[in-house]
């Protein structure tokens, strides 16, 4: 019965969405369209016309996907009116519809209208509506599109820097972006771990800068270094190549040259760049290095030489110039910057730092071009003209916006691709955060807290891969995709017209289409999601497994065995009143989609309980206080919403067990991860009560007792109370030389056991 209910369940949703969406792989969802009834047959007999001569990459781009795909190619008719066409219609659309197209099959002819950039979109379009067949003859159904996007900066971008990826990798991602609508290649060049831009006025650049004497191995926390020479660059040739791939593709390229700080790799070529001008190496380990660009005329002048080329390559109208991340300890103990402050009447070295950034900008500007940085540039003051990339949380983008300047949102929260994307114990080895497919879907780049007026300048938005922990090609390509679709339909598609399980279901067809392709992409969209829920009112727990009826059924097992397509079906809730250990698998027709996932429940005096804190946490990682009383345990690596966290301040609770209970032992857990700025507490200190009001102190315990770096616990004997307190202390303000240097050290805690 269980069973037949389940598929009656997947046989509606089907029903539901053959009726109500494409059933098409279009990614991202066309804004506008109408079925008709009919069909048009493509085969070699087709023909292809246009009139404009600017289309005729368009073609060869089309025919050489065609030629994959069905293997043959269409000719050029000399005319419109044949039995079996395609015409491409060029038409002036204006600055506010660029990329806009229409796209109409009928029984006989396919048209497509648009500017450049619009007519390049429908052939995208008709492509993903080819590529879900194959043969000589392709069988495309009548219907009409009128689409256009929603944001007109759809970007992706490429950390070439920590780990290098070949000209030939960087177009295929390039035909990535072009494949889902992104117009926007974000490509950051400079690094402390490789210059990898050959700039000919400084050939050391890439003859010292571009190699490193090793490199991170493993974890950050475990100070592993291997001692094999790595390195390459992009010759200016490479470059040019590339920036025209790129524009046939209707994408622009947007370089990266960091300044003032992350650039250790400059510093190794040529030190005079430095404050100190000592000889330095390029750099071998991930995070932030203190010497940066010195604030002097040498400088300045080095960097308008470097723009100059880098302008001379990238056509496009914004260079970014980094301006994240840099530490002011060099210019505090350094004589010419301190002397630039006095003489430029600046208040300190944050202000210094704006003022770097606005010279730079006011040279750029003076070649017709604008500069964007990462949101650290609006401290100290943001340069007239700058627009923003906003990565830590949105609330830099929030503050451009309402300054009137141009915004790019790429919170970490959502748009950063070197996070996890399922469950860390079966994912390679990441930075660390929890980004699945499903919340980059959901993301909204519009902040609700902005007027009508300031929500025009948020240009749209773009993801970041950063590539620490990302080595090959094909490591890179299961990071990026198929969570580049997901943002491509958010950054195309208007709200009202999306829908996840719509999307699912298209996004299932592009499977194939990747294999075709070779792509190494993930499949964490069949990993079941463990959710536990607690009955206030009976005062019990419940472990929901949830993934979507479209993509299976969940099988599990209690007794420690692999789920079979035999397990129990699961259907309601679990009740957790003991310890278990559960296994689940999803199944579609049988056949498991994944490997099972596992997860532990202990349940102890402290499960379920009330809990409340004097301070509360980040907004940014606040499941909820329930997650520290669940009776589960956060995994590691880190998945954020098993996570309570706060920057720069103590946490301190209370946790009322509601009645006296005798304690043996209190465990707290935290997490170190330095890269990303989470430090263990300086001390945690335990208190008890029977009332709720006086509180004793009981033990406290240091950074160093903690448990393998994971937990506070403290051993009691003879200790009776009701409530707890537990105040861990935050590192504070993040030494000089370690990631995140000068800003707030953010602390992580999850579960609280009692015994």
């Amino acid at each position: 019965m269980r069973k037949l209910f389940s598929f009656i369940c997947l046989a509606l949703v089907n029903l539901l969405f053959s009726q109500t969406s494409l059933e098409w792989p279009l990614i991202p969802l066309p804004n506008h369209y109408e079925v008709k009834s009919g069909s048009f047959l493509l085969s070699p007999k087709t023909e292809l016309f246009f009139e404009a001569t600017k289309l005729s990459n368009h073609l060869t781009y089309f025919n050489a996907s065609l030629q994959s795909q069905c293997g043959f190619q269409l000719t050029r008719s000399s005319d419109s009116i044949r039995p079996s066409v395609i015409i491409l219609e060029l038409v002036n659309s204006g600055p506010n519809s660029a990329e806009a197209y229409s796209l109409e099959i009928s029984p006989n002819k396919i048209k497509i209208k648009g500017d450049t950039a619009g007519v390049f979109y429908g052939l995208q379009t008709l492509k993903q509506l080819i590529n879900d067949q194959s043969g000589y003859q392709i069988k495309l159904p009548c219907l009409k599109i009128q689409d256009q996007p929603r944001f007109i900066w759809r970007g992706m971008h490429l950390d070439v820097c920590r780990h290098f990826f070949s000209p030939s990798f960087v177009k295929r991602y390039i035909d990535f972006l072009a494949m889902y609508k992104l117009n926007t290649f974000h490509w950051h060049l400079t690094e402390d771990q490789g210059w990898r831009i050959e700039i000919k006025k400084y050939p050391l650049l890439t003859q010292v800068g571009a190699f490193r004497k090793g490199s991170m191995v493993g974890k950050y926390s475990d100070s592993n270094y291997d001692t094999l020479s790595y390195g390459g660059y992009y010759t200016q040739e490479d470059i040019k190549e590339i920036v025209n791939y790129a524009q046939q593709r209707q994408i622009t390229i947007v370089p990266e040259i960091e300044m003032p700080g992350h650039s250790q790799a400059a510093i190794a070529a040529y030190p005079w760049l430095s404050c100190s001008g000592k000889k330095q190496e390029v750099a071998k380990g991930w995070g932030v290095f203190e010497d940066v660009f010195c604030s002097k005329d040498s400088t300045f002048n080095f960097l308008k030489d470097v723009l100059d080329e880098v302008m001379t390559l990238f056509p496009g109208k914004y260079i970014h110039i980094g301006g994240d991340e840099c530490p002011k300890t060099r210019w505090k103990d350094c004589a010419k910057c301190q002397a630039l402050i006095k003489k430029e009447h600046l208040k300190d070295e944050h202000e210094l730092q704006s003022y770097f950034i606005k010279r730079i900008e006011t040279y750029v500007n003076s070649k017709g071009r604008q500069i964007i940085g990462w949101d650290e540039i609006l401290e100290g003051g943001l340069a007239p003209n700058a627009a923003v990339m906003s990565w830590r949380g949105e609330e830099g983008g929030i503050a451009a916006a309402k300054q009137k300047h141009k915004v790019v949102m790429s919170p970490g929260t959502h748009c950063y691709f070197d996070h996890y994307q399922a469950s860390p114990a079966d994912e390679p080895l990441a930075i660390g955060g929890f980004t699945p497919l499903e919340k980059v879907y959901g993301y909204e780049p519009l902040p609700k807290s902005l007027t009508a007026d300031e929500a025009k300048f948020i240009m749209g938005a773009q993801a970041n891969v950063w590539t620490e922990y990302i080595i090959t090609e094909k490591q890179l390509e299961y990071m990026s995709m198929p969570r580049m679709s997901a943002l491509a339909e958010v950054l195309w598609t208007y709200p009202e017209n999306k829908n996840e399980t719509n999307y699912l279901i298209r996004l299932q067809k592009h499977f194939a289409l990747l294999e075709r392709q070779k792509v190494n992409f993930a499949k964490g969209i069949y990993q079941v999601n463990f959710k536990i829920r607690n009955d206030l009112d009976a005062k019990q727990l419940y472990l929901e497994l949830q993934a979507n009826p479209y993509l299976g059924e969940i099988h599990y097992t209690t007794d420690g065995s692999e789920p079979q397509s035999q397990s129990p079906l699961y259907t309601t809730p679990i009740l957790l009143s003991t310890d278990m250990k559960i296994k689940s698998t999803l199944f579609y027709a049988g056949q498991a989609k994944t490997r099972s996932l596992t997860r532990s429940y202990q349940i102890n005096k402290a499960t379920n309980k009330s809990i409340q804190f004097k301070k509360e946490p980040s907004k940014y990682y606040n499941p909820g206080n329930f997650v520290m009383v669940n009776g589960e345990s956060a995994k590691l690596p880190r998945i954020n919403d098993q996570w309570l966290a706060w920057s720069g301040d103590d946490m301190e609770l209370i946790l009322d067990l509601q009645k006296s209970e005798d304690i043996q032992s209190v465990e707290i857990g935290f997490l170190k991860e330095e890269l990303n700025w989470i430090y263990l507490p300086k001390e945690v200190i335990l208190f008890v009560s029977n009332d709720g009001k006086k509180f004793t102190e009981l033990q406290h315990l240091n950074s160093k007792q903690l448990t393998n770096e994971r937990s506070a616990l403290f051993q009691l004997k003879n200790t009776t109370a009701q409530y707890l307190k537990i105040i861990a202390k935050n590192k504070g303000k993040i030494a000089s030389g370690f990631p995140g240097a000068c800003e707030q050290a953010w602390l992580f805690s999850d579960e609280i056991k009692v015994k």
